[in-house]
């Protein structure tokens, strides 16, 4: 670009700089995080704007270039948000958009991630309509972005307190039945299991003692079960396996590991516990309607002899 074009240019700036301050619209704003405002001559790609948006990424004074393009924020911007804030600036220099306004994630000199809050319009077009200034103010929101995160991790331990049996960290039945209300298809199943004889161990060793055989339970079928499947505690000494997109023969195989492993494990003070269970199909019924057929098969179990599993495809 020649030198007296460039002036121009610059000019041009300058004039439309002096006006928007005449008409304080974008230049007096006292909110938090507020860096300033910013000029852009889209022909020439020249950006005026305050240097403390550039000193907040860590530059001093002598590294801010003497003439800055678009590109120098856009080549700093976080993968994830490029395409986006792209996206919003082009569809506000075609018309297809009032303003142009976007949250980003730019990176810093020292290569941390700072959240920009970035807003602008056309302020200025030529005689064929086509944009020519745009005026526009940025914050920095990385502080109220972190609040938010913070919030949202909260929520989830929340959530998860609120889904989670505190014995044994597994599903409780709440959680459980919204999870099979959701999912519940033609290929899953429900599997239903007690322990036997449970009464007693409370009976014999004290609470204590069996909150660590619930425990210790809880381990043992979680770890014979898919990474795919749900486990949860239903209630008492009861759990539940929630089997989804699986075939009848791997069904059974599941089960059948689930009561073998009871069978051959030692628990705390050389407590052997073995365990009846039911398994049914869900078949897109109510999930109520499945549970109570899970429940009727695992006392069926239970009367005539424990340590067995029925259902369709599993018998004893």
């Amino acid at each position: 670009m020649e030198t007296e074009e460039k002036i121009a240019h610059l000019q041009s700036l300058l004039l439309l700089m002096k006006r928007e301050k005449d008409r304080e619209e974008l230049l007096e704003f006292p909110w938090v995080g507020n860096l300033g405002t910013w000029f852009w001559n889209v022909p020439a790609d020249i950006v005026v704007c305050n240097d403390q948006k550039i000193k907040n990424l860590g530059y001093v004074d002598e590294e801010i270039p003497q003439q800055l393009g678009y590109s120098f924020f856009t080549e700093k911007l976080h993968p994830d948000d490029y395409e986006p804030v792209m996206e919003s600036m082009r569809k506000h220099l075609s018309g297809k958009e009032q303003v142009y306004e976007t949250e980003y994630r730019i990176k810093t000199k020292d290569g941390q991630w700072r959240w920009y809050y970035d807003r602008g319009k056309i302020v200025e077009r030529d005689e064929q309509g086509k944009p020519i200034h745009l005026a526009g103010i940025v914050f920095d929101i990385t502080r109220q972005k972190e609040l938010e995160q913070r919030v949202e991790e909260q929520n989830k331990i929340l959530k998860d307190l609120a889904d989670k049996d505190p014995l044994t960290g597994l599903l409780n039945r709440r959680a459980l039945f919204r999870i099979m209300e959701e999912n519940a298809s033609m290929s899953s199943f429900v599997l239903l299991i007690d322990l036997d004889f449970f009464k007693s161990i409370n009976d014999r060793f004290g609470h204590l003692v069996g909150d660590q055989v619930l425990q210790q339970a809880s381990s043992i079928i979680s770890m014979n079960v898919r990474e795919t499947d749900i486990v949860g505690r239903y209630g008492g000494e009861e759990f539940l396996v929630f089997l989804t997109d699986i075939s009848d023969v791997k069904m059974t195989e599941i089960a059948e590991r689930i009561r073998k492993a009871f069978e051959d494990k030692q628990m705390i003070n050389d407590i052997k516990v073995t365990v009846s269970g039911g398994i049914v199909a869900c078949s897109n019924r109510h999930i109520d309607i499945v549970i109570d057929e899970a429940d009727r098969l695992l006392y069926k179990a239970k009367r005539e002899g424990r340590n067995r599993i029925y259902g369709p495809y599993v018998q004893g």
